[in-house]
């Protein structure tokens, strides 16, 4: 059966990235020979988001020993640690003049720990050449290992991100065969359980066929494991080979879920057709909460 295409509607039309700090961080990156997940991931909000100083760096290299079937990251056998990027990191954040850093990784199941080492190694540089940034780290599941999470937490980021991605129905269509919800929802619940005072945070990509029982449910049962910041966003397929879309989801229906979820509690939540994990972060109100942490 041959799958109809969707036109994209008009509220997801993007300008192409420009403006004199968005160029300024590309040719910093290539300089430096950093990944963002900005652009490995195809991110919409590039230029905006790089513009008014939050950019989401990638570590531990650009292959992702994963392989979902909804993200333009490459996947296969990645790349040997660099031992130089935790500082390198903390330089390029220092140069930027960024207020909020997004640290995130590919999927290390060929490291003992997932490379929660190395994470915290590059949150830590960030701290030293860096002491009033706010530092959000969006984390791999890490197969679950508390120990893991543990060496993320004692970095002391502001935030700890782990992104729940779609819902219990669509999983094992949407996600890599050794991610699952249930297991998203349990580092999601040892974060917490380990420091409740770090802000945690989870994302929900929309568009893949879920229905709106199954939304309103997987919003639940991240706010039943303390997650503080949501955000939700419409997918869009990176090229041909990924998931198609099934639905674009009106930004009238982004705003009617935003109050479900308010409703239920959360510190903050962003919803809209362009909202992606990390899209703005830190002009939303995480940036307030996490300046009065501790």
């Amino acid at each position: 059966m041959e799958l109809k295409l969707i036109r994209k509607p008009v509220w997801l039309r993007v300008r192409a990235p420009s403006g004199e700090n968005y160029t300024k961080v590309k040719q910093s990156l290539r300089s430096l020979d950093l990944h963002t997940v900005c652009e490995e991931a195809r991110c919409p909000n590039i230029s905006e988001c790089w513009g008014t100083g939050t950019a989401t760096i990638m570590i531990m290299g650009n292959i992702c020993s994963r392989g979902c079937r909804f993200c333009a990251v490459n996947s296969g056998k990645p790349v040997l640690l660099d031992t130089d990027e935790p500082e390198r990191v903390a330089n390029a954040i220092k140069e930027w003049g960024l207020r909020y850093v997004v640290i995130t990784s590919v999927c290390r199941d060929d490291l003992k720990d997932g490379g929660a080492e190395h994470i915290a190694k590059t949150i830590k540089a960030i701290k030293v050449l860096c002491p009033k940034i706010i530092v959000e780290s969006l984390i791999p599941d890490f197969r679950g290992n508390e120990d893991s999470i543990k060496k993320v937490i004692e970095s002391k980021p502001e935030v700890i991100s782990h992104n729940i991605e779609t819902v219990l129905r669509l999983t094992p269509k949407v996600r890599d065969a050794r991610a699952s919800y249930e297991q998203s929802l349990l580092v999601l619940k040892k974060i917490k359980n380990i420091d409740s005072t770090i802000y945690t945070k989870s994302s929900i990509m929309l568009g893949l066929g879920e229905n709106e029982q199954e939304i309103i449910q997987t919003i639940k049962d991240l706010r039943s494991v303390g997650v503080n910041v949501l955000t939700m966003g419409q997918y869009l397929q990176p090229d041909p080979k990924y998931l198609p879309v099934v639905e674009y989801i009106t930004p009238e229906k982004f705003n009617w879920l935003r109050k479900i979820a308010d409703q239920m509690g959360f510190t903050y939540v962003a919803s809209g057709p362009l909202v992606r994990s990390s899209y703005r972060a830190g002009e939303f109100f995480v940036e307030k909460i996490a300046s009065n942490h501790g």
